[in-house]
């Protein structure tokens, strides 16, 4: 218990005030330890029978409040349970603290129950790893591991830190007053930083940017977390901003919506070619703008301020820049006509857009274009009522909101005052989102919409049990339900599917259809649950605040999916 208790006081130093728990025998002195400290204000703990979902929660909870969160898990099979949110939060570089409580020394190798190797069970997903023996006083290897999920060790960038914390019996605080344990040296640290700001805020943060004399066709490329500072680098330069949706830059009236499908009418065979391209954040989303990275014609840059986990040094095809006024230079200002032709072209897309999105709808068969560009707008107009959070699914939804997510207007600010966007882009799985979400409402405080699709929710169906007596977040999840896996319609295996050689073994193995009640499900856990047919229907579904935990179920199709996005491609350029 006096170890425990270090372990608390620890996490308290350093600015740590969010702690997930799944429950255990060897974990059980630091789940007391935590009890004592929330009954005392110093942080909130939070409860989850399931591992898995514990370790997202905790990456939401970071990911929302910019600061790194912990997750407590007993030994054994428990802390390999992590290992999803550990590997997503290394390539996002999110700070999770791993607590893993494990057997003492004397235990280890023996056969003892729920005994194996933990130490080092993550290997290179985590930035510091350590073996706190028990009777040892853990502070100090605390401290290093958050300096380590901090991104404060040389040359290391933010992301998940190990401490392995071995407990010898008893497990549970002495119940008559006495101290039954030595109590341990207490080793002093030397004082930590000041906790970091968030992400959100130091991208906001945008430096003066004094006009270069150069002119150049260049397009500002905003990938996830670019933040806001992407808009403001776009705007004054005189650039079009092709922000992907979790970038937290696609506002104001540089941005262009469906960027992707107008790539074509700016390349090497056209009248204005893009000659080149500025990176900003981590761009994941699409085929076409991986094709614009590759062309080795173009002068491409990566602006990049600090060191990330998404890719190694010497591994991307761009120059990589560190300072502000380098990527200026780079860039330089568009020359006349080179923004009024991508807004021109952004224009009659968006047209074209709601025109065959129009065409295509029809009760019970609402499309993913369709749907993210109304949850889209619907969330943009949560920005007006204060603070609000949109957090977008892997696979289809995150893409279709990539097509369809109408820029905001200028002077709308997606990142910190309005609805901030979010996404598991680190590593792009569909597991966990809907933890994630919780996570990410709790540290905020404030309303989460989720754009998922069916599989993903069953994916991560584990995270709609909430305890009794557990702290409510409010969270709405739009589920776009094809009974499916739609996303392999429209790459290769569409083409595959319609040969009668191979379409039942693409409907199974990448279809994976199932007939699972939603209804019921949601009745299971606890959640309200709302069922959209029609664009009327999911308006009405959309329009109250969030409160509490909804789930809005969109009746959708997969079949002509592929169809769709064929027309979309030809009505955008036509």
């Amino acid at each position: 218990m006096d170890t425990a208790r270090y372990v608390v006081d620890a996490l308290e130093r350093a600015g740590v005030r969010h702690v997930v728990v799944a429950p255990g025998s060897r974990s059980a002195p630091l789940a007391y330890a935590l009890a004592e400290a929330e009954a005392d204000g110093r942080l909130t703990a939070y409860v989850r029978i399931d591992e898995r979902v514990a370790g997202f929660t905790a990456l939401g909870l970071a990911q929302g409040s910019g600061h790194p969160a912990a997750v407590l898990t007993t030994s054994g099979t428990a802390v390999g349970n992590l290992m999803p949110a550990v590997m997503e939060a290394n390539h996002a570089g999110t700070p999770l603290l791993v607590l893993s409580a494990d057997r003492p020394a004397e235990l280890r190798g023996t056969g003892a129950n729920q005994t194996t190797i933990q130490l080092d069970l993550f290997g290179d997903h985590v930035r510091f790893a350590t073996d706190v023996a028990a009777g040892i006083d853990p502070t100090a290897a605390i401290a290093t591991a958050l300096s380590g999920a901090r991104g404060r060790l040389e040359g290391i960038p933010a992301g998940p830190a190990q401490v392995n914390l071995a407990f010898r019996d008893p497990l549970t605080p002495a119940l008559d007053g006495s101290e039954w344990e030595r109590l341990l040296p207490v080793v002093h640290p030397a004082p930590l930083l000041e906790p970091v700001e968030t992400t959100g805020s130091r991208q906001a943060r945008t430096p003066e940017i004094a006009l270069p004399s150069t002119s150049h066709r260049t397009v500002v490329l905003a990938g996830h977390d670019a933040g806001p500072a992407a808009e403001h680098f776009a705007r004054t330069l005189g650039l079009p901003l092709l922000a992907e949706p979790s970038s937290n830059a696609r506002f104001g009236p540089n941005a262009v919506g469906p960027y992707r499908l107008l790539l074509e009418q700016f390349g090497p065979a056209s009248a204005q070619p893009i000659e080149r391209v500025v990176v900003l954040g981590r761009p994941t989303l699409s085929r076409p703008v991986a094709r614009l990275l590759a062309r080795t014609e173009l002068e491409r840059a990566l602006y990049l301020p600090r060191p990330v986990a998404w890719f190694e040094p010497g591994r991307r095809p761009e120059l990589v820049l560190t300072q502000w006024d380098q990527l200026v230079g780079f860039a330089g200002t568009g020359p006349a006509g080179w923004l009024e032709a991508w807004q021109d072209a952004a224009g009659a897309a968006e047209d074209s857009l709601d025109a065959v999105l129009a065409e295509a709808a029809q009760p019970g068969r609402l499309s993913g274009p369709a749907v993210a560009r109304q949850v889209w707008d619907r969330a943009r107009h949560d920005a007006a009522q204060g603070p609000a959070n949109l957090l977008l699914g892997s696979s289809n939804t995150v893409r279709d909101a990539d097509l369809a997510g109408r820029p905001a207007p200028a002077g709308g600010d997606g990142a910190e005052d309005g609805t901030r966007v979010f996404a598991n882009r680190g590593l792009a799985g569909i597991d966990g989102t809907v933890a994630t979400a919780t996570g990410i409402a709790l540290a905020t405080a404030a309303p989460t919409r989720v754009l998922l699709g069916d599989l993903t929710l069953l994916h991560d169906s584990g995270a709609l049990l909430l305890g009794t007596g557990e702290q409510e977040a409010d969270v709405q999840l739009i589920v776009l339900n094809d009974a499916g896996g739609g996303i392999f319609s429209v790459l290769e295996h569409g083409r595959l599917a319609e040969s009668p050689n191979y379409a039942a073994a693409v409907e199974r193995f990448f279809g994976t259809p199932h007939a699972v009640d939603l209804r019921a499900l949601a009745a299971a856990y606890g959640w309200r649950h709302t069922a959209a047919g029609t664009t009327a229907e999911l308006a009405a579904a959309l329009a109250p605040p969030v409160r509490g935990r909804s789930i809005v179920e969109v009746a959708a199709t997969r079949e002509g999916l592929r169809e769709l996005h064929a027309r979309i491609a030809a009505a955008l350029n036509p």
